[in-house]
């Protein structure tokens, strides 16, 4: 019996030096800790940053990396914050600062309807005078799917225009601006809701949900970036993207 005794209480021991050491080796490893929205958007469409005294009540949001973002996805500032309090805006920018869907041949088909008319893969239905697309059958890379009803689709700027300008187009002259905003090698025929979902963000921000197109989008935006006047630093995050998704 002493001996049954014994053993049950070494075991004992045995269990509580155990579990301190499990205890000390799960306090020992690094936690990571939760990473907060740096910008929320709420349910209203007001974008708060950590300097909105609203920031730790907003519990559904949408979050966005800088308020730029957030602003550019259709988002705005509390009433009591302006604008020019805020040094993350882009200063000076103004989507009237890129001349686009200009009519360059005058045939009353503007940029928009000038691709809709490239891109369908069959005859387009137009307008009676000609100068707008209706219906046609595009191919939408991003969502993967085919439309046939323009009015569901955004002819989107793959470089946003507002990524531009943050990048590099600030410093560019009004008849570079312009012929950025209109080249066809930045522009895709897209569903409505996905253009919108993406804003004003780049591909470290967001990707089209089209996993196969993915290489395609880095490699096309990276394409444009060398062909415009973007800073190197902005270029050469671009690339490093490209490789890591494209190999």
């Amino acid at each position: 019996m002493k001996c049954f005794q014994g053993l049950r209480t070494a075991m004992n021991k045995a269990a509580v030096a155990f579990g301190v050491c499990c205890a000390l080796l799960i306090a020992s490893i690094p936690t990571q800790p939760a990473i907060a929205a740096t910008v929320k958007m709420s349910t209203s469409k007001i974008c708060h940053d950590l300097r909105s005294p609203y920031y730790e009540r907003v519990k559904i949001f949408t979050s966005y990396p800088s308020l730029d973002a957030c602003l550019a996805d259709g988002g705005r500032l509390p009433k009591n914050i302006r604008a020019n309090n805020h040094a993350t805006v882009n200063p000076g920018y103004s989507r009237n600062a890129y001349k686009h869907w200009i009519d360059e041949d005058k045939d009353c088909l503007d940029t928009r309807h000038e691709l809709l008319t490239d891109l369908s893969t069959i005859k387009v239905t137009t307008t009676r005078n000609g100068c707008r697309v209706l219906r046609g059958r595009w191919n939408d890379p991003y969502s993967g799917q085919i439309i046939f009803d323009a009015a569901a689709i955004d002819v989107d700027h793959l470089v946003p225009l507002a990524w531009a300008w943050q990048h590099g187009a600030a410093d560019w002259s009004p008849q570079r601006r312009k012929e950025f905003a209109n080249d066809p090698v930045n522009l895709f025929a897209v569903k409505l809701d996905l253009n919108r979902s993406k804003g004003a963000r780049g591909p470290y921000e967001w990707l089209p949900p089209n996993q196969k197109f993915h290489c395609q989008y880095v490699s096309r935006y990276l394409r444009v970036m060398l062909i415009y006047d973007f800073t190197s630093s902005s270029r050469e995050q671009i690339r490093t993207l490209r490789d890591t998704i494209c190999d």
